[in-house]
């Protein structure tokens, strides 16, 4: 390491007042059953926290405080959609930045461990795949399809230029990347994996340690020879967890690469709370063993926009379950940022068991309230539409270049008519308008394909408006990645013909026109105001709403669904302006004159019934 690096680290220290980074060049390696570094064992003790999923602004405090919970590693996915949202044009500014956040990671004392995928699960849209993979006929993702494998040596290579010279082995503070994830539970095809880690080889990220990530009882699907295997495990299965590795793999390092300390929301379910003494006390157990671990998550973060994913896992009993904007998951850092009780009981636990004095904890920045505010204005979506698609029948969003948000898909029908309306298996969410009247919905997460309509005689303007309300993240329907309508619609025993579609990717409401204060009927965005004297971060209560999203000052927060159990958006400081900051709400259902208000504690609630 050459002195203009040590004089410029030693100036970032002497400035943020972080730790010394004892080991935060040098290199993790194995030797038995032991993880080493300068030639003695090193436990590794981390926590997953996504870059992506944290202002930018924010990502010193999040770290400096995961250090300070005890934390000597911090872990973090890659989302591959992010940083190549259309066929290799590339977006590393902002949020995106990856090695901007390794960076700030070395400054606060931590190693990384790096997750690039190309495939992550993390309940992210379709596991982090981009939206264009699924626009090829016949493509089969995370698979040796040579039109994936592509596409993947695209991504990893550019994201190498990143981060190759990183690597622990250069100087950086990456000390080891994930080959894949938690292929064992998809597949066994060990050509694939090898495929990849030839990728990320090219790419110069591994030359540190190469780990994969599996449940143990699927270790054998998904590990490859020469390759350290770490276990993902729920609380109240370390020992059991162990002692499978062991079996696997005899004399060689243990560690908990995902231990589950908390859990994700799915719309329509209940808020997840979990035990945090219990899981304090296995991760002391764990310690004590000398097991390394990765604590998922010390901190959540936020699915901003429309990046969450879904469950589908394919059994009979199974049924599509998009989650919530918010991934709290119920960590030790809550989604703003704020040191739980949990995240005390960790740090204790940690403490006691390394017998090392922790950090101060960093003071939090202030979730205000912001009071009640109307939204006044709005504009019809019908207003809105872009020039229209013509087709013969229905295609998927992708078929249109169109990745996220909305579509809707129109064509005339004669009357009369009383009947079911069959649209399929409608990816995922339909609300069906006769002649711009509301008529039905249309919900996957229901397993519903129909509705039922009537209209009187003559023509009608039937319109399909679908929302993309996720792409599965996990299990084998993530292979079909297509939103929209994927299906022939069939009005009773007639295959309708002749459609137009009007792409909706909702990428920012400032164009929007036709704004008024009179009441609108059906789908709409409604536009209100609200003067904050000093930014700071807050809840925006969204009881008001039924299904759509919310931006901020342009920014989309995420979705809005009564279904619960969310019904707030975490809206961070750095997003607002002092003064005026517009708020605009979308909404399938009609709203006349909603409000909204900032609350400082989230507004969970149980299923609806």
């Amino acid at each position: 390491m050459n002195r203009s690096i040590l004089a410029s680290l030693a100036l970032a220290f002497a400035v943020t007042g972080a730790a010394s980074p004892a080991f935060a060049n040098l290199p993790v390696t194995v030797s038995g059953a032991q993880f080493m570094r300068e030639g003695k064992p090193y436990q590794i003790i981390s926590g997953d926290m996504h870059f992506q999923r944290v202002p930018r602004a924010y990502w010193t405090d999040r770290l400096r405080k995961a250090r300070a919970m005890g934390l000597n590693t911090i872990t973090t996915y890659v989302f591959w959609n992010l940083l190549e949202p259309t066929p290799g044009q590339f977006d590393f500014s902002g949020n995106n930045d990856v090695a901007a956040f390794v960076k700030a990671a070395q400054v606060e004392g931590l190693n990384v461990i790096l997750r690039p995928g190309p495939y992550i699960c993390g309940e992210w849209d379709a596991g982090g795949y981009p939206a264009w993979l699924f626009a090829e006929p016949g493509m089969r993702v995370r698979s040796r399809d040579p039109r994936f494998l592509a596409a993947s040596d695209r991504y990893l290579q550019r994201l190498g230029k990143e981060l190759a010279p990183l690597m622990a082995s250069h100087g950086g503070p990456i000390v080891a990347t994930e080959l894949e994830n938690e292929y064992g539970s998809y597949n066994n095809d060990k050509d694939y994996l090898e495929a990849i880690r030839e990728q990320l080889q090219h790419a110069g990220l591994t030359d540190d340690l190469l780990l994969t990530y599996d449940g143990p009882d699927l270790l054998a699907n998904g590990s490859l020879p020469g390759v350290t295997a770490v276990i993902d495990f729920a609380p109240g299965e370390a020992k059991k967890s162990f002692d499978l590795l062991e079996r696997f793999r005899h004399g060689s390092p243990r560690m908990a690469g995902e231990y589950w300390a908390g859990w994700f929301d799915q719309w329509g379910g209940k808020h997840a709370k979990t035990d945090a003494k219990r899981e304090a006390d296995e991760i002391a157990w764990m310690l004590k063993q000398g097991y390394s671990v990765n604590v998922y998550l010390v901190h959540g973060g936020t699915s901003f926009g429309f990046m969450n994913g879904a469950n589908y896992q394919g059994n009979p009993s199974d049924h599509y379950a998009p989650q919530t904007t918010s991934y709290d998951y119920d960590a030790a850092l809550d989604e703003a940022g704020r040191p739980t009780a949990k995240y005390m009981l960790f740090r204790d636990t940690i403490a006691k068991a390394t017998g090392q004095t922790p950090l101060p904890v960093p003071a939090s920045a202030p979730v205000r309230t912001l009071p009640s505010f109307t939204l006044k204005e709005s504009a019809s979506l019908w207003d809105n539409l872009p020039a229209p698609r013509a087709s013969d029948q229905p295609q998927p969003m992708e078929a249109y270049g169109q990745a996220y948000g909305y579509i809707l898909y129109r064509t005339t029908v004669q009357g009369p008519f009383r009947g079911t309306l069959y649209v399929g298996d409608v990816r995922d969410y339909a609300a069906v308008y006769v002649d711009r009247r509301a008529s039905g919905t249309i919900d996957r997460r229901l397993k519903q394909v129909s509705t039922q309509v009537g209209f009187g005689p003559g023509e009608h303007t039937l319109d399909v408006l679908v929302e993309n309300t996720g792409r599965v993240n996990y299990g084998p329907h993530m292979e079909d990645g297509r939103a929209g309508i994927v299906d022939p619609v069939i009005l009773g025993d007639k295959v309708l013909h002749g459609w137009q579609a009007f792409p909706l990717p909702m990428t920012s409401p400032t164009s929007l026109r036709g704004w008024t204060t009179s009441r609108v009927e059906g789908p709409a965005f409604h536009r209100g105001k609200i003067v904050v004297d000093t930014p700071a971060d807050t809840f925006l209560d969204t009881r008001a709403f039924g299904k759509g999203a919310v931006w901020l000052n342009g920014v989309n927060l995420g979705r809005t669904w009564s279904v619960g159990p969310q019904h707030d958006l975490y809206a961070p400081a750095p997003w607002f302006h002092r003064g005026d900051n517009t708020v605009v709400a979308f909404d399938v259902e009609t709203r006349d004159a909603p409000t909204m208000r900032g609350v400082d504690q989230r507004l969970w609630s149980d299923p609806q019934k």
